[in-house]
C-alpha cells in the first residue's frame, strides 16, 4: 500500500466517522473539525518514518463557547462509533505530541479526536483568542512554529458561529480565526524583518576574524548560524512562519529559488577557509537584499556588499536594512520598541518556546509590554 499522507487520513477519517457520528446524536450542533494542532503532517512534511509517534486518524472538533458543555457528550459519542482500525491505521493511540507542546491531552482519550471549546483551545495553544484581534504582545510572543501550526492543517467543517472582533469585525468562526493569522499586519512584519537582518548584522564579519585567527571550526559555526539566520529571513520576505529547526530546511526549499539562494547558502555551509565562507555569503546576503527590497515595506537600500571598517572582510552592513524597515514603521509604540523582534528571535530554547505561558512573561519583559501588549506609559 503506497503512503498516505496524514493529513488526507484525517480528512477521511472525520467524513467517514465523525461527522457522522456527530450528525447522529447532534444534528443541530455547529461545530468546526479540522486537523491544525501539531505534526508534520500538518505541512506535508510526513513520510513512513512519521508513523512510529502520534501519527494516526486525528481528528479536533471545536465547540463554540455557548456549546462547550458538550464536549464530554459529543466525545463520547464519537468513541461510541470509533472502528478499531480506519483505511488499515489504529484509531487508538497514546498521543503525547499535545503534552510535548505543553497541552494537556483532552478527555483523557487515548483516541486521535479531541473535542474543546474553539476560543478556550486558541488561548491553550496560542495564549489569546485571534477573534480578539491579537496586539502587539499576542504577535510577538507566539513562537512562528505556532502560527504556522495554526494556519497550516486544513479545517474539514466550520459550522462556528461568528463572533465581532474588537477591530476587525466579524470573525467567522476557526476558518476566520485562522484568516486573521494568516500573515503578520505591515508593521509588525517590518519589526521583525528589521529584526532578522539586525541579527545578520551583529554577526557577518566574524567568519573573517574567526578565519583571521586560524579559528577554523569557530569560522564554521559563525557560518552556520548566519546561514540559519539567512533561511529563517528568506522565510520572512517570502510570506512564511519560519518553523522550527527540523523543518527549517523542508519549508526554505519550498520557496522560490529564480536566483539560487539556496544553492549560494549550501556552498557556504560546505565551505572551508574563510574567504570562501565569505563570498558565498556575501552573494546570500545580496541577494535577500534585493528580494526584501522587493517588498516595498521601506525605502529601498543599496543592496551590494563593502568593506568592513579597514579591515580585510567583506559585509552588507546588514544593519542598513533594520534601520529602512524600522524606520517605515507607522505605529510609534511598536516603534519605541527595542529592535529584539519576535520570541524565537530572542530565545532559542526548546522548553521555553513551547510554553506559552513563559513566551508572554519573557516577552513581555524583553520588551517593556504589559500582559495586555501595552507599554506602561500608554495607560
Amino acid at each position: 500500500m503506497s503512503f498516505l499522507p496524514g493529513l488526507e487520513l484525517s480528512r477521511r477519517y472525520h467524513h467517514a466517522v465523525v461527522a457522522p457520528a456527530i450528525a447522529a446524536r447532534f444534528p443541530r450542533l455547529r461545530y468546526a473539525a479540522a486537523r491544525m494542532d501539531t505534526g508534520s503532517e500538518l505541512f506535508g512534511f510526513d513520510t513512513e518514518r512519521s508513523r512510529d509517534h502520534d501519527w494516526g486518524p486525528r481528528v479536533q472538533v471545536f465547540l463554540d463557547r455557548a456549546d462547550a458543555g458538550l464536549a464530554d457528550q459529543v466525545c463520547a459519542a464519537v468513541a461510541e462509533e470509533m472502528p478499531a482500525t480506519f483505511l488499515g491505521f489504529p484509531t487508538r493511540f497514546a498521543p503525547d505530541a499535545d503534552r510535548s507542546l505543553g497541552v494537556p491531552a483532552l478527555d483523557g482519550a487515548r483516541h486521535g479526536v479531541t473535542v474543546t471549546d474553539v476560543a478556550a483551545w486558541c488561548h491553550r495553544v496560542l495564549g489569546f483568542d485571534p477573534a480578539d484581534g491579537p496586539g502587539r504582545l499576542d504577535w510577538l510572543a507566539t513562537p512562528t512554529q505556532r502560527l504556522a501550526e495554526f494556519t497550516a492543517g486544513d479545517v474539514f467543517h466550520d459550522a462556528l458561529p461568528d463572533v465581532v472582533a474588537r477591530s476587525a469585525g466579524p470573525v467567522g468562526g476557526l476558518t476566520g480565526r485562522r484568516a486573521v493569522l494568516a500573515w503578520y499586519p505591515p508593521d509588525i512584519w517590518r519589526y521583525v524583518l528589521a529584526a532578522a537582518w539586525a541579527r545578520v548584522a551583529g554577526e557577518e564579519p566574524f567568519v573573517g576574524r574567526c578565519g583571521e585567527v586560524g579559528d577554523e571550526i569557530g569560522g564554521a559555526v559563525v557560518t552556520a548560524r548566519i546561514v540559519r539566520d539567512l533561511m529563517r529571513l528568506a522565510l520572512l520576505v517570502g510570506r512564511c512562519y519560519p518553523p522550527y529547526h527540523k523543518w527549517l530546511g523542508s519549508a526554505f526549499a519550498r520557496l522560490p529559488d529564480d536566483d539560487g539562494l539556496c544553492a549560494t547558502l549550501a556552498a557556504a555551509l560546505s565551505a572551508t577557509g574563510w574567504s570562501v565562507r565569505q563570498r558565498r555569503l556575501c552573494q546570500a546576503y545580496e541577494l535577500l537584499a534585493v528580494r526584501t527590497n522587493q517588498l516595498a515595506l521601506a525605502a529601498p537600500v543599496e543592496p551590494t556588499v563593502r568593506p568592513f571598517r579597514d579591515r580585510p572582510f567583506l559585509v552588507l552592513d546588514a544593519a542598513r536594512f533594520a534601520r529602512a524597515l524600522w524606520s517605515a514603521i507607522g505605529d510609534r509604540e511598536l516603534r519605541a520598541l527595542p529592535v529584539l523582534g519576535a520570541v524565537d528571535q530572542v530565545v532559542d530554547h526548546t522548553a521555553l518556546l513551547t510554553d506559552v505561558a513563559r513566551t508572554r512573561t519573557v516577552m513581555g519583559c524583553v520588551l517593556g509590554l504589559d500582559h495586555d501588549g501595552t507599554r506602561p506609559n500608554e495607560r
